[in-house]
């Protein structure tokens, strides 16, 4: 089970290092207005602020026995030499803490009662905007209630509804000539979407392709925004399923479209790692450089994502003793695992930028593995193209998305 608690006035228990000074507010000068406050504790405003508090509750969990994640500095773990653990993530003043313990649980609510003023909340059941169900069978994370809030307002909570978040086929473009909509609500409306994709894999492509159009969108943009907040009236229930006691083997699924961006001709790369059957972590993003074939399209695509496969495989090491093993990463194209596997194809590859050939280096230490899957297989492909609704609704489906109905 997940667990909440807030510190209150969080910035007021940091502690500084320097001396910094403040002019007398209005309203408390005394007789000498030249003199100034020299402070003993930070306050709200102050640049040293955020990492005064860091340093404090830094301080607090290394001398409560709490081991600092190396990899990922907001994460504290503490494990007993009988197989309990206790894991703690910090993001800001808000901690959310698990583990296999009650005990643990209770010592340490009471151990940070002793030290800072605190709320219990209990049970998470929601956390910045991400509403949380939790039971015996796993944990269910959906934003139907801030989905609800972007379509009421924009005024889109009574449209009709569609199958998919972006016409299959469809190529958006910068139009120099078009009729200019409204700038300020597209970003508004592109920004609100953006923060759905902490639990909405299946809108990543579609909210980062209509971002790359900030600068001047037009109505046929706007169209497309709408099209986007109309999927999501059907689908605002929608969340992912946890389930307790599955979830052993990390995978990732690797691929990219070809010059697909009209305008300046890159391609786009998307990768998405899950445990057992469910996404954790997901992206879709414009590649850096223009590529010259599919290959190097893939290639560039499945040299991005085992950053990210290393990263989470070090992150599950640390809190679960997992055992650190080759990551398998699919990918559809034979050319660029072969690539990854041997300099042989030197000829056709030596314009290809060195920091891409990382991917090699990881292969040959037998960190990561290239494995050859089909396009129809390949569950990334929701993350770099508009695709037909029966390729979508398939590819959702085995990202592990899922209405909490479907659960019950």
């Amino acid at each position: 089970m997940l667990n909440y608690l807030d510190v209150k006035s969080v910035f007021l228990h940091g502690e500084h290092n320097e001396e910094v000074y403040v002019d007398q507010p209005l309203g408390y000068q005394k007789e000498n207005k030249q003199l100034v406050y020299i402070l003993k504790k930070s306050l709200y405003g102050l640049k040293q602020a955020p990492r005064a508090w860091y340093s404090k509750i830094e301080a607090y969990f290394n001398h409560e026995g709490f081991e600092k994640c190396p990899h990922e500095h907001t994460l504290f773990v503490k494990s007993e030499t009988d197989g309990r653990i206790i894991v703690v993530s910090l993001y800001v003043d808000d901690l959310i803490f698990t583990g296999n313990d009650q005990k643990l649980f209770a010592d340490f609510k009471s151990s940070m009662e002793r030290n800072f003023a605190m709320t219990d909340l209990g049970k998470m059941r929601y956390f910045l905007g991400v509403e949380v169900k939790q039971d015996g069978n796993g944990i269910f994370l959906y934003q139907q209630k801030y989905a609800v809030e972007i379509l009421q307002r924009f005024g889109m909570y009574d449209c009709n509804s569609v199958s998919n978040p972006i016409v299959p086929g469809s190529k958006l473009h910068k139009d120099e000539t078009g009729q200019a909509s409204n700038a300020t609500l597209y970003k508004q409306m592109v920004g609100c979407l953006m923060y759905l994709l902490a639990t909405r894999p299946d809108l990543a492509f579609s909210v980062c392709l209509v971002a790359r159009y900030m600068e001047r969108p037009t109505e046929i943009l706007m169209a497309a925004v709408k099209r986007i907040l109309r999927y999501l009236k059907g689908t605002a229930n929608y969340g992912l399923w946890y389930e307790r006691g599955k979830g052993e083997e990390l995978v990732g699924w690797s691929d990219s479209d070809y010059a697909g961006d009209i305008d300046d001709r890159r391609s786009t790369s998307g990768y998405v790692f899950m445990i057992c059957t469910k996404a954790v972590s997901w992206s879709s993003k414009k590649q850096p450089i223009v590529t010259l074939s599919t290959t190097e399209a893939e290639f560039i695509a499945a040299a991005s994502s085992p950053c990210q496969g290393i990263w989470l495989s070090i992150i599950l090491t640390q809190i679960d003793a997992w055992e650190k093993s080759c990551i398998t990463i699919y990918c559809d194209n034979n050319s660029s695992i072969k690539l990854s596997k041997n300099p042989v194809m030197h000829g056709r590859s030596k314009h290809v930028d060195v920091r891409f050939h990382f991917l090699r280096d990881l292969t040959k230490e037998g960190k990561i593995q290239l494995v050859h899957c089909s396009s129809f297989e390949q569950i990334a492909d929701i993350m770099t193209k508009p695709l037909s609704f029966e390729s979508f609704s398939r590819n959702r489906d085995k990202l592990g998305l899922c209405t909490l109905e479907l659960i019950n």
